[in-house]
């Protein structure tokens, strides 16, 4: 437990903190944390993911590292190393509850004071190896009691980066993440930019994207708050697939150098680091 004004001691040697937060579930929050993470590792910066989905950690599941485990040393948990550090690529390292469960279709039925005793668990006495250049905090949707957990605890942990809002193309979306942004106004979590996910569907065949749901909802969104418009990231079978059949000789961050969605994650990736946050360390 992180003592009252201190900054919780796995971020001392944190750079950037970003949240990927979304008020509605189901809107490929996880893909967009995924893919924002291998961007920036693929510009060569050290990337720390914390997943904090209590209800559904898929994390692991999408870098492929669901039989890995973390384990507890003297000084705290020790994050799962999905990528290590190249030549040309920065290193990646993941924790999530996922790795505590016995299997995927283990489910978590714990109140409120068990969830925001794990969260803080994890924000306060993670070991991450060295400093990292990234924390991405990949959230449960809504505005729950977990989210409150969050802002208490990083409350101390300021400067933040802010948070990267996920919705997809429709108006039920859209209305639920606009209460998601009035929460990151109340607790002082800047708003890096908004994310339209599932805008469009990518043939497998022919590469060209048809709009099977209405489109522009979360740009209209960013204008009408005054916010940050980050893009649209389309459904792409081809990297459902690439998550299903990655293994330890061909990782993820492999076969999405083939990916559609690359180029388009990466020049997200570009506006968020154009805003050129100040570093907490």
């Amino acid at each position: 437990m992180t003592s009252e004004g201190q900054v919780p001691r796995s971020l001392s040697n944190v750079r950037h903190i970003l949240l990927v937060l979304s008020g509605k579930g189901g809107v490929g929050k996880s893909s967009v944390t995924t893919q924002t993470a291998m961007a920036l590792v693929n510009k060569g910066f050290n990337v720390g993911v914390l997943d904090i989905d209590l209800t559904g950690p898929s994390l692991p599941r999408m870098f492929g590292v669901e039989l890995h485990q973390i384990h507890q040393s003297r000084a705290g948990w020790v994050p799962v190393t999905v990528y290590p550090r190249t030549e040309t690529r920065g290193s990646l390292s993941l924790i999530s509850l996922g790795f505590l469960l016995g299997s995927r279709s283990s489910s978590v039925v714990w109140r409120g004071p068990k969830k925001t005793a794990m969260i803080r668990q994890f924000l306060s006495d993670v070991v991450w190896t060295g400093t990292l250049d990234y924390l991405i905090i990949d959230t449960p949707p809504g505005t729950s009691d977990e989210h409150i957990a969050i802002a208490e605890e990083l409350r101390w942990a300021q400067p933040l980066d802010g948070a990267i809002i996920v919705t997809t193309p429709q108006q039920v979306a859209t209305a639920d993440v606009r209460k998601e942004i009035n929460f990151c106004k109340k607790v002082g979590f800047e708003i890096v930019g908004v994310v339209e996910n599932m805008s469009g569907f990518i043939c497998p065949h022919c590469a060209e994207c048809t709009n099977i749901f209405l489109s522009g909802g979360g740009e209209a969104l960013s204008k009408q708050l005054d916010l940050p418009y980050l893009g649209n990231i389309p459904i792409d079978p081809r990297f459902v697939e690439m998550v299903e059949t990655q293994s330890d000789e061909n990782k993820l961050i492999d076969l999405y150098e083939k990916c559609e969605l690359k180029p388009i994650v990466e020049g997200m990736v570009t506006k968020v680091l154009e805003q050129n946050k100040p570093a907490r360390i």
